[in-house]
């Protein structure tokens, strides 16, 4: 059974932008299934981290929504946690839209008016 994933990237920042994609290229080719659409990719950047992560200030973000099978994510997983050049991911279930609190949903109506 397939699902909807999303994985955010934390990449060292030294890093060129042709190295990241050649990364990403061979994380992906480890969950994508013959027949599949290829995954989502956004980049977000350049970035000032919250913290220092292995000595690094600033990191470079990807995000990446994709279909897989569940059991295609350890060996995944275990690829971007040996990559030197991955600072941080983290894989979620992408389970569609987040629904609105109404007390949002309501004040965002207020505020058109």
């Amino acid at each position: 059974m397939t699902r909807q994933y999303e994985v955010v990237y934390i990449f060292d920042s030294a890093l060129e932008e042709a190295a990241i994609n050649e990364k990403l290229a061979r994380f992906h080719t480890l969950i994508q299934e013959p027949g599949a659409e290829p995954p989502q990719l956004a980049y977000w950047g350049k970035r000032t981290l919250a913290y220092p992560i292995k000595k690094h200030e600033t990191g470079y973000y990807a995000v990446a929504k994709f279909e897989a099978n569940a059991a295609a994510l350890p060996e995944f997983e275990r690829a971007v946690k040996l990559d030197e050049g991955v600072l941080r991911f983290l894989v979620v279930v992408n389970e569609g839209a987040q629904p609105v609190p109404a007390a949002a949903a309501k004040s965002g109506e207020e505020d058109d008016e």
